[in-house]
């Protein structure tokens, strides 16, 4: 991914607008927001996205102990702004190991939630059940906000998925069994908010889940 735009969806190339067409395009899936190349975790690449975007840019804040901000990833272009982005924290499980959580905020169709969670998408609707209790619930913005549990996602990471600001919110988090973390009410901050707050956001090295998930 890193390099040059790619697809939401499957990572592959896309071609920029040009004569035949006035978006981007996949030879897999047609029109799409592409994929920018993701560079290393800092302040700076932070604020990037924080200023491109359309949609939230979910954190956990305050981070969980021990835990860093390890990449952001942003989909859409100069002309059309942030239309998806993914932030990946990675931390001490909660039994034990590393964890690592990428949070993805999306509008309806983007399909980069999904190519995190490893599932054919674009959006999770399919896989939730709103009809039960929500298994997980954080707190957006302020607002209580409930994920579900996604089935089908693969047995090596818990996917959990909601709507949150009108915009559908996925939680990926690796291993399986890191996905405790969820139920511990987390506080997410869109950093869109944050003002000065951002560059108080502790690095660490970029995670490779951004680039292969």
């Amino acid at each position: 991914m890193r390099g040059e735009p790619s697809c939401p969806k499957c990572g592959g190339r896309v071609r920029a607008p040009g004569l035949f067409s006035d978006s981007w395009q996949c030879d897999v899936h047609g029109t799409v927001h592409p994929v920018q190349p993701v560079i290393p975790p800092s302040v700076d690449a932070l604020n990037v996205v924080v200023h491109r975007t359309h949609v939230p840019v979910w954190m956990p804040w305050p981070l969980p102990v021990g835990w860093l901000f390890t990449g952001v990833a942003c989909a859409g272009d100069d002309r059309t702004g942030g239309r998806a982005t993914a932030v990946a924290c990675t931390g001490p499980g909660p039994l034990g190991g590393m964890g690592e959580l990428i949070l993805v905020a999306e509008e309806l169709g983007v399909g980069l939630g999904a190519r995190y969670a490893g599932m054919d998408g674009p959006d999770p609707g399919p896989y939730i059940d709103v009809g039960k209790p929500a298994q997980a619930k954080v707190l957006a913005a302020g607002r209580p906000t409930p994920l579900w549990h996604v089935s089908g996602a693969p047995d090596d990471r818990a996917v959990f998925a909601g709507e949150a600001l009108g915009m559908w919110l996925w939680a990926v988090v690796w291993p399986e069994q890191s996905g405790l973390l969820m139920y511990d009410e987390l506080v997410l901050a869109d950093l869109r908010e944050a003002g000065a707050e951002v560059e108080l956001v502790p690095c660490g090295a970029l995670s490779p889940r951004l680039l292969q998930p």
